[in-house]
């Protein structure tokens, strides 16, 4: 069994399915920025499978050239992964008149360059280790525009679009790609979300539920193992996923209806 690699391991999503994969049998590389989380969700992870080996890499996914680094010394210290999985992310709501450029281009750095980076140095070593897995994280702002979310959901479009394509064309190298469409976990990134999120977009998203991280992880490496391109949990999920541009008109016309409502707020 080889090793599982994982963006944004330290906390939420990519926490859960670390300490998921870890209980499978596989050794980690766990990549985030903070170094002190990342020695506690080590401790975490070792705690409940002491016999893997457990790599920590301090590091911001957005920053390609300490991140390449630090994925080419966990494939020299693991070898190829057999599973890696981009968790790294970010969300800061807001309007697009009240947001800078720096923080849209940030998003876009993080969100699918991060993992961009992760694929494109991983998946020739994987191809050439015999294949492998790679799972990656959208959103339901992936499917239609929502107010308030105009530096997040671009990234999370691009990553779909991504996702697609990449699905295909890793196919022959025996790598197949997943992309989850998670609906409000419990996790800090939800947590920093509502710190600026304003009240129409609060309302635009509500009523979907809190999921928990590790049924959320629990999906993706089931959907990954099955070779899945698309795991939608949730019938929220599932029905913007299926119907999507058919309720985008709907959709838009519930927006503004709540918009006018509450975007004084």
């Amino acid at each position: 069994m080889r090793a599982a690699f994982v963006s944004g391991g330290s906390s939420g999503i990519g926490f859960a399915t670390a300490h998921a994969l870890a209980v499978k049998g596989h050794d980690l590389a766990l990549f985030a920025r903070d170094a002190a989380r990342l020695l506690e969700a080590r401790a975490a992870i070792l705690a409940d499978a002491p016999d893997i080996q457990v790599e920590t890499y301090a590091v911001d996914v957005a920053n390609r050239d300490g991140f390449v680094a630090a994925l080419t010394d966990a494939m020299a210290k693991l070898g190829p992964p057999e599973m890696a999985v981009a968790s790294a992310g970010m969300a800061t709501p807001g309007l697009f008149t009240e947001q800078s450029y720096e923080l849209h281009a940030r998003h876009m750095a993080v969100n699918y360059l991060g993992a961009l980076t992760l694929t494109d140095i991983l998946s020739g070593p994987m191809a050439a280790a015999g294949g492998g897995k790679i799972g990656l994280i959208a959103s339901g702002a992936a499917f239609f525009g929502i107010y308030g979310y105009s530096a997040y959901a671009p990234s999370k479009f691009a990553l779909r679009g991504l996702s697609e394509i990449l699905h295909l064309e890793l196919a022959p190298k025996n790598i197949s790609v997943t992309l989850i469409y998670p609906p409000d976990t419990d996790t800090p990134q939800l947590a920093e979300e509502l710190r600026t999120k304003p009240l129409a977009t609060q309302k635009i998203t509500a009523g979907g539920g809190l999921a928990q991280p590790s049924e959320i992880a629990k999906k993706l490496i089931h959907g990954m193992q099955a070779g899945h391109p698309v795991v939608t949990p949730g019938l929220q999920m599932t029905l913007l996923y299926r119907f999507g541009s058919l309720l985008a008109p709907l959709l838009r016309l519930y927006q503004k209806h709540i918009i006018a409502r509450h975007s004084a707020s």
